[in-house]
């Protein structure tokens, strides 16, 4: 868990960033299951990022200029409410708690908030992200206008406060470094769980049901994406979720699947044998997965831009797939037309933090790809996926496979947070014995 002063710091920052203006920044909505049926609450990762308060129906105003501070909008205390929901903060302890300036109650919001944006310069708000936080929004900035003739002016630039929490939020601190490592600890762990645990003849979903188990036995509070967990050829649907088919003997099960750690997510994809042995087809593809993966994160370094891992991995996938005698062609050729995306048709990685495709820009203004960054995390993930197709023997069909860890960019190169998940033939097999 984050300490407080981190927040503090972080909105200090934004504060910095702005120079003047005002920052409205909302939590997300509880959402509707089925009639009157709640989806677990999942916070707005922004609104977190600059309060780490988790409650639902609240919202976080920033103003920078002469006067600088935080303000909080929470739901009441309500000791009612509280028997059948659960504890909430009220106004006067969400102060003190997360160390806000002020606090105000929710009722209080459509009074306060026009008066607030009263005469400030620029409003800093994610316009488009909620319809409904739009028009609201709007509703208040009109009542600003309204005043005109009293001398009072409304914000007359709205600028996305995404771009500014954006940037700060690529740089990992140290305590989301370290909240990062146990969250990519216990995915690493309920990987080699089900390695231990899969069996022909089971379902996709009770591999699943052993990644929950782990996630929860050691304080995830989430799964931080829905898992794929994708035996044979289902794995060569990149986006597969349904995890119920049979798991047949000789196939290959992929499983990409992370956990969320006080708002913080893991991603890590393995691909193993449902026997516990890899053919001679599925170890020849794997281990050019994995040689592009060494390749890829051989480039993860201060030195090189974003791009340069994926290039790494494309030049070694593509040169296996023309060496396998799948593609015809030099290397240079295959890469131009694009035929490579016959067996890998995405790219090697993403942001990693809060989002499980975290926030950040990939290029700069100019249009370059940003260099790599000492506290930047992303993940790196070459995969190939073989569907049966006649430029490729039978014996290749059906093999999906993807390696995926996370590094973190260091001085020195990069860490990989997700090395304790089983990832060479030889441990993989090793594990799967025991």
């Amino acid at each position: 868990m984050l300490n407080l002063s981190e927040f503090q710091q972080r909105r200090r920052q934004l504060i910095k960033n702005m120079g003047a203006g005002i920052a409205i920044i909302p939590t997300a909505p509880e959402l509707i299951r089925n009639r009157d049926s709640h989806y677990p609450y999942r916070f707005d990762s922004y609104f977190y990022y600059l309060t780490g308060f988790k409650e639902p129906e609240a919202l976080l105003v920033v103003i920078a200029g002469e006067e600088n501070k935080s303000i909080l909008f929470c739901r009441d205390k309500d000791v009612e409410r509280e028997i059948w929901d659960g504890f909430r903060y009220g106004a006067d302890a969400a102060k003190s708690k997360f160390g806000l300036d002020e606090a105000y109650s929710m009722h209080q919001l459509d009074v306060l908030l026009p008066k607030l944006l009263a005469n400030q310069s620029k409003l800093f708000y994610s316009l488009g992200a909620d319809a409904a936080w739009d028009a609201r929004v709007m509703t208040w900035l009109n009542t600003v206008k309204r005043e005109a003739r009293t001398g009072i002016t409304a914000p007359d630039e709205i600028v996305d406060v995404r771009k500014l929490l954006d940037e700060m939020r690529l740089y990992k601190s140290a305590a989301e470094i370290d909240i990062m490592r146990r969250s990519a600890n216990i995915a690493a762990s309920a990987h080699r769980r089900a390695m231990q645990k899969v069996r022909p003849d089971k379902m996709e979903y009770e591999i699943e049901a052993e990644f929950l188990h782990e996630f929860y036995r050691f304080g995830a509070q989430a799964p931080a994406y829905t898992s794929i967990v994708a035996g044979g050829a289902n794995a060569c649907t990149l986006h597969y979720n349904a995890n119920n088919s049979v798991l047949k003997n000789g196939d290959l099960l992929l499983i990409d699947a992370g956990c969320e750690l006080d708002g913080y997510a893991s991603d890590i994809t393995r691909t193993f044998p449902i026997s516990g042995k890899f053919s001679a087809a599925q170890k020849e593809v794997y281990e050019l997965v994995l040689a592009a993966q060494a390749a890829a994160l051989a480039k993860v370094n201060t030195q090189n831009h974003w791009n340069a891992p994926h290039e790494a991995a494309l030049a070694v996938l593509a040169q296996g797939f023309i060496d396998f005698g799948w593609l015809k062609g030099s290397l240079d050729g295959v890469l131009e037309s694009g035929d490579y995306r016959q067996f890998y048709m995405h790219r090697t990685g993403h942001w990693l933090g809060l989002d499980v495709h975290d926030a950040g820009e990939y290029k700069d203004k100019a249009g370059n790809w940003r260099m790599l960054e000492e506290g930047m995390v992303l993940t790196v993930e070459p995969g190939c996926y073989i569907r049966p197709a006649e430029n490729v023997p039978e014996n290749f069909w059906n093999i999906g496979i993807r390696i995926e860890d996370d590094a973190l960019v260091t001085a020195a190169g990069c860490d990989i947070l997700t090395s304790d998940a089983p990832k060479t033939v030889a441990d993989i097999e090793s594990v799967m014995a025991q």
